[in-house]
């Protein structure tokens, strides 16, 4: 389960730290695309397996089924962490989530993936989705909590 956020920083070549608290539930390959939101997400290679086999089942036909799939792929890249921890955000998803190199990075765990963002752009998203949530009282009533 990935919890919580941290600021870390990309160095000069595009690479990012992975907390330590994620790396262990991570594996050593994870699947890093862009996301539908402008930033990065980051699976583990089991739950990157089961959302791939479910895009897959859409149908071929389906103009929205293909643009998700080549969302998804078209920008997928296999990656591995270093001994340090690290991974390398390729350049076509650093420019989608607005990150440049050696600039400030917000990671965020999302209970069964990560993403990757601008700080800047994160604050931005959060103060919009919060308003969205106040303006949706029965999302919270369908959660019963």
């Amino acid at each position: 389960m990935f919890l919580g956020q941290a600021e870390y920083s990309l160095d000069d070549k595009g690479r990012v730290i992975i907390p330590s608290r994620y790396r262990e539930t991570l594996g050593e390959r994870v699947i890093v695309t862009r996301s539908l939101d402008p930033c990065i997400t980051l699976y583990p290679m089991d739950v990157w397996m089961e959302l791939a086999q479910k895009v897959n089942a859409l149908p071929m036909t389906s103009v929205a089924g293909r643009a998700l799939r080549r969302l998804l792929f078209a920008d997928a890249a296999d990656v591995t962490s270093d001994r340090q921890g690290r991974i390398l955000l390729p350049d076509r998803l650093r420019e989608h989530a607005g990150l440049e190199l050696s600039s400030a990075v917000l990671v965020v765990g999302l209970d069964r993936y990560i993403e990757f963002w601008n700080p800047e752009r994160w604050a931005e998203q959060n103060a919009r989705e919060l308003a969205m949530l106040e303006d949706d009282p029965a999302l919270w009533e369908k959660l019963q909590i």
